[in-house]
């Protein structure tokens, strides 16, 4: 016993000195401090505080005198008096251990005589452990031993219990802590000014931070200068100030480190005391830029849907006149450019057509092609349709509506009958295709866009810029590539061909089916003036194919004058329909000598009822001259 502690055992001032000592501190030399001393309080030579690492085993977590090894392996409890001590005995064997227990000598060799322990209970009544002394010499029976025994039983236990719990916090906070940084959900924490106190990583990449950033960040400041934005910041920050959740809200923000745009989902919540918030945000910028472009995409639909609706004047180029050979070849030189072409013309010559032509054999071609009538909208209407508006941008706009030039962006819009188009929305327009950008109306944000423009007018644009009702800066913008389409009646060549092509479109239309033209009406057609142009061909065409009842198709006379617009008597095109239509009556007459019936007569040639040529020529004032007498 001479290397145990210079004290008596068991006297009160040394048991207590003892306890005061081995419990003193904490950390990894506590438990064989404790062992220590309560070899000494208790006068063993061996002591041995162990953990459970299972139902009946056990590790040293201290030891005094006691050869542990150093990979100190756990060992099993069964058939020592450990185990005993486990199943809640406290153990006092004064003698005959090593006997009684031979497996009791694994860690300190055979010979032990005598044995106390007590098992670490934790506070919810489960077993923790076991704090053991023995020795290779008998001991006396001595009842205050067992006390001071619970005494450093209770001690170990509680530390033992302690460096579990604190255990548990540390691994629970690394997992937190992990869980923090690498979840794929944004945290901040940040005070009521919207600076940051910390970010996980999900935050700073979404909002493109540097960790050593972090601090000193302002939310607010990555907030664009645009209305809708600061609003709905404004009224998140508003809802935290009052100490209420703000949950679900949609932010749009703009990356610290490039400028870029991104949305996200945001959820917001203050701290008790009312000085920092817990912020939590989901990047949904892909979600958003898709609803964008649905929008965008299911208003071009709509768009097309409404132009298919519509009925075109024909679906590809049709003739081979020199005059038309020669706008064609203008169309081929400037359709793979990204210039603004001028479309003039009669109205009718098919200048939509030719705007069709353009953007087909443009780089644009897979982009869309947008179509704007300046002339069929309330002069109101016209730049919203242009440009779109933001909701409450005046009465009637309930809602955000996207511009015909945001749905053309990327492809070509064709501006038709832009003479039409008001001088205040002239400006815009001037602006769009100088500095191609633009606003909604009612809206502050400034949009770029990349569109092609293509007009068209039937107007004469020069004297509406002499007359002031077409801004001149405008119209030099606009006529880059002036492409003038002929009238029909400088085309008369294309008509036989246009005339088969009209045919073969409505016949099926009308459940007509038809074979030939008759000769006369081809003559008639290309002897007619056409002041509606390919427009009232196509017109022609069709009611011809409504009241045909045979395989040659035949238009009578009357069926031109049926098919033109209400003139005046007075007017040019009027007097040019009497003129023809007199002088081609005169020469079937002259044929038939002056008869009107028969198989000979001149209404069989013009294809009519002899009363029906009778009554045109009473209104063409056609009368048979009088017969001359040869004098002898």
């Amino acid at each position: 016993m001479s290397d145990a502690p210079d004290m008596a055992p068991l006297e009160v001032q040394v048991v207590l000195r003892a306890l005061a000592e081995g419990t003193d501190g904490a950390g990894e030399g506590f438990f064989s401090s404790l062992a220590q001393h309560l070899a000494g309080a208790l006068g063993y030579r061996h002591a041995l505080v162990a953990e459970l690492t299972g139902r009946m085993r056990a590790r040293a977590l201290g030891c005094w005198r006691v050869d542990v090894p150093d990979s100190n392996p756990d060992w099993s409890l069964e058939g020592t008096p450990g185990g005993e001590v486990i199943r809640g005995a406290l153990c006092d064997h004064l003698a005959g251990v090593s006997s009684a227990f031979p497996a009791g000598a694994e860690l300190v060799g055979s010979g032990i005589e005598s044995y106390v322990g007590a098992p670490l209970i934790a506070p919810d009544g489960q077993p923790l452990g076991l704090l053991c002394a023995f020795d290779r010499e008998p001991m006396q029976a001595d009842p205050r031993r067992v006390l001071i025994l619970r005494v450093f039983a209770a001690r170990a236990a509680a530390e033992l219990a302690r460096l579990r719990v604190e255990k548990t916090l540390g691994e629970s906070e690394r997992r937190f802590r992990d869980l923090y940084e690498e979840a794929p959900i944004a945290y901040v924490l940040e005070d009521l000014e919207s600076r940051f106190i910390s970010a996980n990583r999900a935050a700073m990449r979404i909002l493109g931070v540097k960790p050593e950033e972090v601090i000193g960040t302002v939310g607010m400041s990555m907030v664009p200068d645009t209305p809708d934005a600061q609003r709905r910041v404004k009224e998140a920050f508003a809802s935290i100030g009052r100490g209420t959740d703000t949950s679900g809200v949609v932010l749009e923000l703009r990356r610290k480190d490039d400028g870029r745009p991104i949305w996200i989902q945001w959820w917001s919540k203050p701290e008790p005391d009312g000085k920092y918030t817990r912020t939590m945000f989901v990047d949904i910028t892909d979600r958003v830029l898709m609803e964008q472009e649905q929008t965008r995409l299911k208003a071009q639909n709509l768009y097309l849907q409404e132009e298919i609706k519509s009925v075109h004047n024909f679906e590809e180029v049709v003739g081979r006149s020199p005059s038309l050979l020669q706008v064609l070849e203008k169309v081929d030189l400037v359709a793979r450019t990204d210039s603004t072409v001028l479309i003039t013309g009669e109205t009718g010559t098919g200048k939509e057509l030719i705007a069709r032509a353009l953007h087909s054999a443009s780089r644009r071609r897979d982009k869309p092609l947008i179509k704007l009538n300046c002339a069929a909208l309330p002069i109101g209407l016209v730049e919203s349709e242009l440009f779109g508006h933001e909701k409450g941008a005046f009465s009637g706009a309930l809602q955000r509506r996207v511009g015909r030039f945001e749905l053309a962006n990327g492809g070509t819009i064709f501006l038709d009958e832009i003479g039409e188009m008001p001088m205040d929305v002239q400006v815009k327009l001037l602006r769009v295709l100088q500095e191609r950008e633009f606003e909604r109306v009612g809206g502050a944000e400034t949009l770029k866009v990349d569109v092609r423009v293509i007009a068209a007018t039937n107007r004469d644009l020069g004297k509406a810029v002499r007359g002031r009702e077409f801004r001149e800066d405008l119209f030099y913008r606009l006529n880059v590539f002036p492409v003038e389409l002929p009238p029909l009646r400088d085309r008369k060549s294309d008509i036989p061909l246009l005339v088969r092509y009209f045919i073969d479109k409505y016949a099926v239309r009308v459940d007509r089916r038809i074979e030939s033209v008759e000769a006369d009406t081809i003559r008639r057609l290309v002897g007619y003036h056409w002041p509606g142009n390919v427009r009232e061909l196509q017109n022609l065409i069709e009611r011809a194919l409504i009241l045909a009842t045979t395989p040659e198709l035949r238009i009578e006379p009357e069926i031109f004058a049926a098919a033109a617009p209400p003139m005046a008597p007075a007017t040019s095109a009027a007097k040019d329909l009497d003129t023809m239509q007199r002088e081609h009556i005169l020469e079937a007459l002259r044929d038939a000598s002056w008869v009107v019936e028969g198989d000979r007569g001149a209404a069989r040639q013009l294809g009519l009822h002899p009363n029906t040529l009778r009554s045109r020529m009473k209104k063409l004032g056609i009368r048979r001259p009088p017969l001359r007498l040869d004098s002898r």
